[in-house]
């Protein structure tokens, strides 16, 4: 089918399974055309206990279907590309976990959204790329850190909290592709941009932002900004976003690098088959769903 043939399918199918699409601001330009909302993984999930749709299609990564789930039990929540699965989230397996946690058994385990729910399950309190610093500063000073997987988040997060944090050898292939030699590459030939990186970045890079931040604290600091012009050091998905909500400011990648191969595995044609056959399904054992939820509730109980 052509692709406003495959659109129209879509939502034909939405209507019928009484279904909401969820797209996360690094998906393919025609995902983001045909999502109800757009936003971060955790954005999504929480907008997907909301809804009173029955069926959610959960355009992203598994973890991020994951964690709606975990969030909406009562909902049926659909990943379109089954193998769609995120390469920092693999970084950390319970078993590892479990081994290191044996190694500090003091430690307060802090996990990153960017895991798997067994995972999470494993852990004291999850974070965000928005949060992190508010998530490790709330931790009794006498109680170790172990931070969970990203380990330029992690590292950010210490800094910024002035805490000791045991980091995880874990990081975001697609942002670790950003070299500070790439941004200052970039703000030469854009000198009044301001530059935006993600906390998953190299600590060399984050030195040279103007704004840390993840993508929903980009959005936010460019409606902000007086700026006119932005290096985007995230995924490129984003900047099609950007360019639709603020059509007179410039957004420049940081890098062409900076795309994630999972984020744009999802297409019309999979999330038509999603609808169509009603796959795949998230299921989640009863336990590590409660788990999980326990580390996410700890998180929103922050504030």
């Amino acid at each position: 089918m052509e692709a406003e043939e495959l659109k129209n399918e879509i939502l034909a199918l939405k209507e019928e399974r009484e279904a909401v699409i969820l797209a996360h601001n690094y998906q393919r330009p025609e995902i983001q055309d045909i999502a109800d909302y757009l936003g971060d993984s955790l954005d999504l999930s929480r907008i997907a206990a909301r809804t009173e749709a029955k069926v959610i299609v959960f355009c992203g990564v598994r973890f991020m279907a994951e964690t709606a789930a975990i969030f909406s039990p009562d909902k049926t929540v659909l990943l379109p590309v089954k193998e769609a699965g995120c390469p920092l989230a693999d970084t950390v397996t319970v078993e590892q976990l479990r081994k290191k946690k044996e190694e500090h058994p003091e430690a307060v385990v802090v996990s990153y959204v960017n895991t798997s729910a067994a995972v999470k399950a494993e852990s004291d309190v999850c974070c965000t790329s928005a949060n992190a610093v508010a998530v490790v500063s709330s931790i009794e000073e006498k109680r170790p850190i172990l931070f969970v997987p990203d380990m330029n988040l992690g590292r950010y997060a210490a800094q910024v909290s002035n805490r000791q944090v045991i980091l995880w050898e874990g990081s975001c292939p697609s942002h670790i592709s950003l070299y500070a030699d790439d941004v200052r590459k970039a703000q030469r030939k854009h000198p009044e941009a301001k530059f935006m990186a993600h906390p998953e970045c190299f600590p060399e890079v984050l030195e040279l932002a103007d704004r840390v931040a993840g993508t929903s604290g980009m959005l936010s600091y460019v409606g902000q900004s007086e700026a006119q012009e932005f290096i985007v050091g995230t995924e490129t998905g984003l900047i099609y976003r950007l360019q639709k909500e603020y059509p007179g400011k410039r957004f420049y990648p940081a890098t062409e690098h900076l795309v994630c191969p999972t984020m744009k595995m999802t297409s019309l044609e999979r999330v038509f088959q999603a609808l169509q056959k009603m796959q795949y399904v998230i299921t989640l054992p009863e336990k590590v769903q409660r788990k999980a939820r326990k580390a996410l509730d700890a998180m929103l109980s922050l504030g």
